[in-house]
C-alpha cells in the first residue's frame, strides 16, 4: 500500500445497505451502562409498550416489556413498515379508529398521523402490530405472538454486526429520512429527495416519476465513478427501480454482481462509490424480518434473512480489510458504512427529531406528509483505518449525511436539497493521526445459514409485500422501456411461479450484470 495519509482516507466510499431493523432491534444491547462514556440502548431501562384495550389476549397483563428475540427470525410475520403503521408505532393512534385492522392501503385519512406539534411517545410498536397481524392473518396473535415487536437481539446473536459496531464507530442517533418505508427512504439516501412520495404503492410512482437529481450524477460530472453491487440471485436492483427516470441509461454499465465487487476490492479498483444491494429475492439475505408466518394457510420458515446478512456483511468487510493494492483502492483509503433503510416496524425507544423539508415551497406530498420530521432511528456502523475503536457518535445523523460526505470530499457543487444541505458530513470523525493496520482490524466469523431451498415454497403463494413492490415497479418499468410484458392486476398479488417467471425471462435484459454466468 501506498504511505498512510489521512487526506487519502476517503479516496473510496463503500455502503452496505440492509432492510428494516431498528437500532433497538439489533444494537440496542451492544454496550452494558458503565462500559461507555454514552450510549443510548437498552439495557438498565424499563422499556415497554401498553397492551390496547381491545386486544383480545391480554392474559390480564397491561405491558409488554423489552425482552430478547428467541429465534432468527423475530418479529415474524412482518410489522408495519409503511406511513400510516409508522405513525401508530411512534404516537400510539389508530386514527379514524375504522383502520384497526386494515391493510395500510385500505386505511383512511387522516392516517393516523397525530396532531400538529405532539412530540412522538414511542408507544404504539404494540397496538400498531395486533392491528397489521389481524390484517394479514384475520385474527388477533396471542400474547406471545404480539409480544415479539418488543424484542431484540444480543451481540452473541449478531457476532458479526457487534463486532464491527464496537471494533470501529456505532451512530445510536443516526435516523431514517422519512417514517415510512423503502422507496422513500432509499430515494433520499441517493438524491436527498423521493419526488413528494412516502410509500411504495401505487408502484408505478417511482419507476416514472420519481426524477429528482442523484448524487450518481453529480460523481459522474465531476468525472468520478460509480457502481451498483447487487448480491445474487437478485435480478432487479431497487436503486435502478426507484431511480429509474435519471438512471436508465446506466443499468447496462453501472449494475453488477457483489462477485465483480469482490473483484475489484481485491483487484484495487473499486470506483469512488460503491453501493451494495443485499439479495432481495428468495432466500433473501437482507436482515428484513420474514414477510409472513402463514402464505394462505401454509406454514413456511424462511431461512434467517439475519444471519445470511451477517454473512454477506463479513464478506464485504474482508473484502475491504484485506485489500491491500499500492496504487489502487485500499484498507488504509476506504471508508465502508453499515446503514439500514428504515426501521420496518420493529421497535426502537427513541423518539425522532424534527427535519428540514427537501423543499420548504414544495406543497405537501403523498397523504399529506410535509417531510418535516424524521423516521425511527437505524442502526449505522462506520468502518476505516482512521477511526478509533469503540467509538460512539451521539449526536443526530441521517441518510442525507452520506450525500454531504460525497459532496465535500469531491466538490461535487451546491445541496441537492435543504435536506442534504443540513446533514453533518461524516469526514469529521476520522480523527486518528495514524491509521490502524489492517491486520489489528477485528476478525469476524458469521454463524452458519441454513440453506434455501426454493422447491419448499408453493409456486402458487402470492408474493409477500416487498417482493409484490419490487415486481410492480419491475413490470412499469419495463412496459415503458418497450419491452412485452403480461398484463397484470396491481391491487392482486401475483403468485411466486408467474412472478418469477415473468422477471427470469426479462429482468436480465434491463440489467445485464446482474445475469449469471453460463457454463
Amino acid at each position: 500500500m501506498t504511505a498512510a495519509d489521512r487526506d487519502h482516507a476517503l479516496d473510496h466510499v463503500v455502503v452496505v445497505m440492509f432492510e428494516n431493523r431498528s437500532f433497538d432491534n439489533l444494537l440496542g444491547r451492544l454496550y452494558e451502562p458503565g462500559d461507555v462514556a454514552s450510549f443510548e440502548g437498552v439495557s438498565g431501562k424499563n422499556l415497554s409498550n401498553p397492551i390496547p384495550d381491545w386486544a383480545e389476549h391480554r392474559n390480564d397483563r397491561h405491558h409488554v416489556p423489552y425482552g430478547i428475540a428467541e429465534t432468527m427470525d423475530t418479529p415474524n410475520p412482518d410489522p408495519g413498515e409503511e406511513y400510516q403503521h409508522v405513525n401508530t408505532q411512534l404516537y400510539g393512534v389508530i386514527d379514524p379508529a375504522a383502520n384497526r385492522g386494515l391493510p395500510a392501503e385500505d386505511m383512511a385519512a387522516p392516517f393516523n398521523t397525530p396532531p400538529p406539534g405532539h412530540t412522538p411517545t414511542m408507544d404504539g410498536f404494540v397496538t400498531d402490530y395486533i392491528s397489521a397481524f389481524n390484517a394479514e392473518t384475520g385474527r388477533q396473535p396471542k400474547y406471545h405472538e404480539y409480544a415479539q415487536i418488543m424484542a431484540g437481539y444480543t451481540p452473541e446473536q449478531l457476532p458479526v454486526l457487534s463486532a464491527l459496531a464496537r471494533g470501529f464507530a456505532t451512530f445510536d442517533h443516526w435516523f431514517a429520512e422519512v417514517p415510512s418505508q423503502t422507496f422513500t427512504n432509499r430515494s433520499f439516501f441517493h438524491a436527498a429527495s423521493a419526488s413528494g412520495f412516502v410509500v411504495n404503492a401505487p408502484y408505478r410512482t417511482f419507476p416514472l416519476h420519481n426524477d429528482a437529481e442523484t448524487v450518481f450524477e453529480r460523481l459522474e460530472a465531476a468525472g468520478l465513478t460509480w457502481r451498483v453491487y447487487v448480491d445474487p440471485p437478485s435480478p432487479l436492483p431497487f436503486t435502478g427501480l426507484i431511480h429509474s427516470p435519471r438512471l436508465r441509461e446506466r443499468f447496462a454499465t453501472h449494475f453488477v454482481t457483489t462477485h465483480r465487487f469482490l473483484e475489484d476490492a481485491a483487484a484495487g479498483t473499486l470506483p469512488a462509490y460503491s453501493f451494495i444491494e443485499p439479495n432481495l429475492w428468495h432466500g433473501h439475505n437482507d436482515m428484513h424480518p420474514p414477510e409472513s408466518a402463514v402464505l394462505h394457510g401454509i406454514p413456511f420458515d424462511m431461512p434467517s434473512s439475519l444471519l445470511g446478512g451477517e454473512a454477506l456483511l463479513a464478506t464485504v468487510y474482508d473484502a475491504v480489510r484485506t485489500s491491500d493494492s499500492p496504487t489502487g483502492s485500499n484498507a488504509l483509503n476506504t471508508l465502508l458504512m453499515v446503514v439500514f433503510d428504515e426501521h420496518g416496524g420493529t421497535y426502537d425507544h427513541v423518539p425522532p427529531p424534527s427535519a428540514v423539508p427537501p423543499d420548504p415551497d414544495a406543497p405537501p406530498g403523498q397523504m399529506g406528509f410535509a417531510f418535516d420530521r424524521l423516521g425511527v432511528r437505524l442502526p449505522a456502523i462506520a468502518i476505516s483505518a482512521w477511526l478509533p475503536a469503540r467509538t460512539l457518535v451521539n449526536d443526530v445523523h441521517h441518510h442525507t449525511s452520506l450525500i454531504r460526505t460525497l459532496r465535500e470530499r469531491w466538490n461535487l457543487g451546491p445541496p441537492l436539497t435543504r435536506r442534504d444541505a443540513h446533514a453533518p458530513d461524516l469526514a469529521r470523525l476520522l480523527t486518528l493521526e495514524h491509521p490502524r493496520e489492517p491486520q489489528d482490524w477485528p476478525h469476524v466469523t458469521a454463524r452458519s445459514v441454513p440453506a434455501f431451498d426454493q422447491d419448499l415454497i408453493p409456486p402458487d403463494t402470492p408474493l409477500n409485500p416487498l417482493a409484490t413492490a419490487l415486481f410492480h415497479g419491475f413490470l412499469t418499468l419495463a412496459r415503458q422501456l418497450g419491452a412485452t410484458i403480461p398484463t397484470t392486476d396491481e391491487t392482486t398479488p401475483p403468485n411466486g411461479r408467474e412472478a418469477i417467471a415473468i422477471v427470469h425471462e426479462s429482468a436480465h435484459t434491463l440489467f445485464p450484470g446482474l445475469r449469471p454466468p453460463t457454463g
